[in-house]
């Protein structure tokens, strides 16, 4: 019985590839600098794995932005927007995956990034390829073959990692019509087959394929290609053992399609789809490796080893133990490095922290079951298994974890809490007498730049450098500066800059009862851009007032209007790590009761317009459309829950980002948000369609510039945007404002690019 990992964490343990590469964006380090911390980094992880004992360890798992523009860069689908940036004097390749990552704004170039959206049903952002009619592929990049060659050098023979060729075009998006992308496989296929035998010829063994799409409803026409693909592949590397991995679902109605192709090892993912197991043994053919996906490779919860080993040995008496292998559920990307960089026992009890596993943790436990279910039971591995039976057990009965009052108060919960007193046109008109805003009006989602300066603040005041009185004159001092400066360029809503807040999420987490955090717990969300999400252990309810304060007082300074900002429960929910012993509907609806105190709060204290975010809503979408349904009406009620017990003049904003609506924009429009801002400036208005088509009756905000670039747009481009817009909902129904909220971004591009903003809905009132 062997172990394989799918792909490992490649931020490093301590954040270092993100301060590597903010530097050399900042102009502070050359290229030489960034790819060394990349190789540190890929090395550290190898050794650490091969140290563990996993048997397959992954290669090409490591990426410096995202591992699809990895794939895009490899197969030279590149858009021709990009080919001036290679042409400047100085520049390299990193620079040019930099350009179609961030965009490239300087040397007389203004150069747009590629789209970018969620991968699956996680809060990781992918770079959308761009595909064109009879496009044709060529090697570019070599770095699968460069970092194959790199870890055989320090003696180990890995397995790369591919993204499959029928993913891949499916990951992408036609930029032109009459095509498919699916018909790019026959252009596609020779690249894969070149990258192959190159890994071939240097004594690759196994490589994997990760094709996650067949664990989503599949045309004929994309299973017709599944086929064709790896029967190509098989015919021209009849040796070559290839791993297809699977992950974030069941194969469902594919697993015939799955189980008929010329593969090796075929994984599954156990922890999302359990149930699938049984169809699959009874499809798989006799020469075909099973991967048990068993370790969560997308929660931070210990294995229950007694539920895993009973799992495989089901299995290896069905098949035999020759042909299991045992790997996490998916990439363990999605987890935070090490636990044991968890050392502040205030922040995380070691009470909760027993019931926990970080990556690397997660790979001793792949051994460890391994070792078990090898019958290897040395003192080790059975210290190990006593040890979690007691973890396991300890979680079941601890009393942090259930609340009497927040159960009672859930069951009291009736459908008409969660509805709004008055239909929106009703509310419209109560809305528009009341506020009296302009035409076109402008805000902005939320956030403003976080300084180094900021962070330090609030690093100084955890560490008790900085008293409570002194950090909050701070926060005050830098929140009149963001609220005087809003009225000075015109803005029609304020807001006061969450200076106070770390994260979006993690913020209110900390003054929820049922949440934890950790200190360095942290995943990559896209390039650069890492969060720390909270952990939910237990029941949640709210102590007090959470955002009160400081909406109060930025409302205190202005007579313009000040939004209250929140983050809604499903959002919450989506980008913390969730407890796993109680449906996840009943946890957002927890917090969706605690959210919606808070609404209640601001209201009374004079706030007239609340944003409550749910930028994950799309996301937390199940892969398979038989699933939607009751998956949309719990989310769609919490949210709702979340917002109604207000007065009809209140307004309520919600804000959403890349993501597709097309497929759920009547549960949007049932959300029944007073107005909704959306990211729409990377794909130029395009997602505005679906809104048009649906007759959207409620407000838009469709963003006019892209927040994730730092390039700066001027206002004639965002005109154009506002004009496309206005082309496909009524003038009356807009909003302008940016694609989402400013945090990461710097001070001196956030000033123009909403200088732009503003003059640029002057413009469109006058015409």
């Amino acid at each position: 019985m062997l172990t394989q990992n799918l792909g490992y964490p490649r931020i490093g343990s301590h954040r270092e590839l993100k301060k590597a590469c903010e530097n050399y964006w900042a102009a502070k380090t050359g290229h030489k600098t960034v790819l060394q911390v990349g190789k540190n980094i890929r090395q550290e992880n190898w050794l650490m794995q091969k140290n563990a004992g996993i048997s397959i360890i992954p290669s090409n798992d490591f990426s410096f932005y995202d591992q699809v523009l990895d794939h895009s860069l490899m197969f030279g689908a590149i858009p021709k927007r990009y080919n001036e940036v290679m042409l400047k004097k100085g520049n390299t390749e990193l620079d040019l995956y930099f350009a179609m990552a961030r965009g490239y704004q300087k040397e007389g170039l203004d150069i747009i990034a590629m789209e970018m959206t969620k991968w699956f049903d996680t809060n990781y952002h992918y770079l959308v390829p761009e595909f064109y009619k009879n496009q044709q592929f060529k090697l570019f990049s070599t770095k699968v073959i460069d970092e194959f060659y790199e870890s055989k050098q320090l003696g180990i023979v890995t397995k790369p990692v591919l993204i499959g060729p029928v993913s891949y075009l499916l990951l992408g998006k036609e930029k032109e019509a009459g095509f498919e992308k699916i018909d790019l496989l026959k252009n596609l296929l020779p690249v894969y087959l070149e990258v192959l035998t190159q890994l071939v010829n240097l004594g690759v063994e196994y490589v994997q394929f990760d094709e996650p799409f067949l664990a989503l409803d599949l045309t004929e026409k994309e299973k017709k290609a599944f086929r064709e693909a790896y029967k190509q592949i098989k015919n021209a590397f009849p040796r070559l053992k290839i791993v297809l991995a699977t992950y974030f679902d069941s194969l469902g109605d594919n697993i015939a399609l799955a189980a008929s192709l010329p593969v090796s090892v075929l994984h599954i993912d156990l922890v999302r789809a359990p149930q699938q197991l049984n169809d699959v043994l009874s499809v798989l053919k006799s020469d075909v490796i099973l991967s048990l996906g068993l370790i969560d490779g997308r929660n931070i919860w210990k294995n229950d080893f007694e539920y895993s080993l009973s799992t495989i040995n089901t299995v290896v008496e069905k098949i035999g133990e020759s042909r299991v292998w045992i790997a996490p559920s998916c990439s363990l990307i999605h987890s935070p490095c090490d636990l044991d960089n968890e050392t502040n026992e205030e922040i995380l009890t070691p009470e909760i922290k027993q019931w926990m596993a970080f990556a690397e943790q997660k790979i001793a436990e792949v051994v460890t079951l391994k070792q078990l279910a090898n019958a290897d039971r040395g003192t080790s591995a059975e210290r190990k298994l006593a040890e979690n039976i007691i973890a396991q057990q300890n979680r079941k009965t601890s009393s942090l974890i259930h609340k009497s009052e927040v159960k009672v108060r859930i069951n009291q919960v009736t459908s008409k809490d969660a509805e709004r007193l008055n239909s929106f046109s009703v509310r419209k008109v109560k809305q528009q007498n009341a506020l009296n805003l302009p035409s076109y009006p402008t805000t902005t989602i939320g956030s403003f730049p976080q300084t180094a300066e900021v962070r330090s603040w609030r690093a100084k005041f955890k560490n008790g450098t900085f008293s409570t009185a002194e950090y909050n004159k701070l926060i005050a001092d830098e929140t009149t500066k963001a609220v005087k400066w809003q009225e000075e360029i015109g803005l029609d809503v304020l807001v006061h800059g969450e200076f106070e807040r770390n994260d979006m999420v993690e913020y209110f987490g900390e003054q929820l009862d049922g949440f934890t955090f950790s200190k360095n717990g942290w995943v990559q969300s896209y390039g650069s851009r890492c969060v720390k999400p909270p952990i939910i252990y237990g029941d949640v309810k709210r102590y007090a007032p959470m955002t009160l304060e400081w909406t109060s007082y930025a409302q205190s300074l202005t007579p313009k209007y000040m939004k209250g900002m929140l983050t809604g429960p499903v959002t919450i929910l989506q980008w913390s790590f969730v407890r796993n012993d109680q449906p996840r509907s009943q946890t957002c609806t927890q917090i969706a009761l605690a959210i919606r105190d808070e609404v209640c709060d601001l209201e009374k204290a004079g706030i007239k317009i609340i944003q409550i975010d749910e930028p994950a809503i799309r996301e937390g979408l199940p892969l398979r459309k038989a699933e939607w349904e009751n998956y949309l009406n719990w989310a769609v009620n919490a949210f709702k829950l979340s917002a109604s017990g207000i007065k009809d003049e209140t307004q309520i904003h919600t804000h959403m980002c890349y993501s597709e609506f097309n497929d759920i924009i009547k549960n949007i429009a049932d959300m029944d948000a007073d107005v909704i801002t959306i990211e729409t400036s990377r794909s130029q208005m395009e997602l505005l369609d679906v809104f048009a088509d649906f007759e959207y009756p409620n407000e838009i905000g469709p963003g006019v510039y892209d927040i994730h670039s730092p390039r700066v747009p001027n206002r004639l481009e965002m005109i154009d945007l506002l004009k496309k817009a206005k082309a496909v909902i009524p003038s009356e129904q807009l909003w302008v404002n940016p694609d989402c909220g400013l945090k990461t971004r710097g001070w001196d591009e956030t000033k123009k690019a909403l200088i732009e903003m503003v003059e640029a809905a002057k413009i469109m009132r006058n015409n």
